[in-house]
């Protein structure tokens, strides 16, 4: 109880209401958007090739939705837009259950990953705003959980009451998003001007923002980085099926166990490996996160047996726990004042890396087997440090520059 009551002092309640919220929208999604493909096969007469170009379209509208989600909160500001998306969500996964012509379903789903990303984008940047700097590396760890929790109970629950992938999972998403907009009316009214000062000492024009942003070399060089660990993310998450299949006994079996301990991994361990890596340099956690994810890809490229698989995964995903708050944490730490949105929804470029990974690892696949398409993405882990150091030394020059010019300014 009392570890309950510190944890609950230690943040904003802006920022456990974000919490909250990524728990139970991650839970009604993974019971609703991830059964997407399945649904429309079962409710339509749409053959695979029409459902894989509406799901695709909603992913390609996410990968540039976080950049434009950003940039415009920076500007509308975050609470307007946020509420806005949640509302239009809302709408959203009610349309699903009316509309059945290929051409609006299409529409409609880039809606979806256009509003989704706006909201992923904005309630980041929205915790950063409420949560002091040395903080937010933890707070952004815990985010990563809760949309993990939220994830790993849903199909369990879906299933259960045999709900996913139905009418009820989406009317359930729907409604959620609508208890949310209604939480955050209450709470944004509340709490409408305590986010941190620094935020509020100075609003940039969109031109200025921008000629910002396209200059900014090391904001790039840790895109591209983050581009490259994301690649060998997506190749994980599905270029590994089709490995385990044709050449484990049970490799499907296998597959839906290892995503399970990559799940449970991040829930049990989290904490405990985020508590003890803040004693290390975000630069350290990044390192130490693609040395794991490049041990993991070399444990699958040599492993022969479920035992091995699983070692491997567990290393992997204990990489994984390092690098996506660290991502975060790093681009925090280069964001000019009144651009935060704009620079986290940057990050959302990365996602790149999830076409790239399975596209690129499927042609490694079937060109020159699974072992050299694992090491290659083990390459792919270790090149990321270059991008990540590069970045970090040109960061270092402009801070001495930038310095330099204040004291004989």
């Amino acid at each position: 109880m009392s570890m309950f009551i510190s944890y609950w002092r230690a943040y904003h309640p802006m920022v456990h209401l974000m919490m909250t919220g990524t728990i139970f929208v991650s839970l009604t999604n993974s019971m609703s958007v991830v059964y997407l493909p399945i649904y429309l096969l079962s409710s339509t007469e749409m053959d695979p090739v029409m459902i894989g170009v509406i799901v695709g379209a909603g992913a390609l509208t996410a990968t540039i939705g976080g950049f434009l989600g950003g940039t415009l909160s920076d500007f509308l500001g975050r609470n307007r837009l946020l509420l806005t998306s949640l509302l239009l969500l809302s709408i959203v996964f009610l349309g699903f259950l009316y509309i059945k012509s290929p051409s609006l379903l299409i529409i409609l789903n880039i809606f979806r990953g256009l509003f989704s990303s706006f909201f992923t984008t904005i309630s980041k940047a929205l915790v950063a705003d409420f949560t002091p700097k040395e903080k937010r590396f933890r707070v952004f760890s815990h985010r990563y959980m809760a949309g993990n929790i939220g994830y790993s109970i849903g199909p369990i629950l879906g299933t259960i009451f045999g709900i996913a992938g139905n009418n009820v999972a989406f009317i359930s998403s729907s409604v959620m998003y609508l208890a949310y907009f209604i939480l955050l009316v209450f709470f944004t009214r509340l709490y409408r001007n305590v986010a941190n000062q620094e935020e509020l000492e100075e609003r940039v024009t969109i031109s200025h923002a921008w000629s910002v942003f396209r200059k900014d070399r090391v904001l790039l060089l840790f895109i591209i980085g983050s581009i490259l660990l994301t690649t060998v993310h997506g190749e994980m998450s599905v270029t590994l099926s089709q490995y385990v299949k044709a050449n484990i006994t049970e490799g499907i079996k296998l597959f839906g166990f290892l995503m399970s301990i990559n799940g449970v991994t991040v829930i049990v361990t989290q904490v405990f490996i985020t508590r003890w890596s803040e004693r290390f340099g975000i630069f350290q956690r990044l390192v130490a996160g693609s040395v794991l994810f490049a041990v993991g890809e070399i444990g699958f490229a040599l492993s022969t047996n479920w035992t091995g698989f699983v070692i491997s995964m567990i290393i992997f995903t204990f990489g994984e726990i390092l690098i996506i708050p660290s991502e975060y944490a790093q681009i925090d730490e280069i964001t000019p004042v009144g651009m935060r949105g704009m620079y986290y929804g940057a990050q959302g470029f990365s996602e790149i890396g999830n076409f790239i990974g399975p596209w690129f690892g499927g042609i490694l696949l079937v060109s020159f087997g699974g072992e050299i398409m694992f090491l290659t993405m083990a390459l792919f882990s270790l090149l990321s440090i270059v991008f990540y150091a590069w970045g970090r030394k040109l960061n270092k020059k402009r801070k001495l520059v930038h310095t330099s010019f204040i004291v004989n300014g």
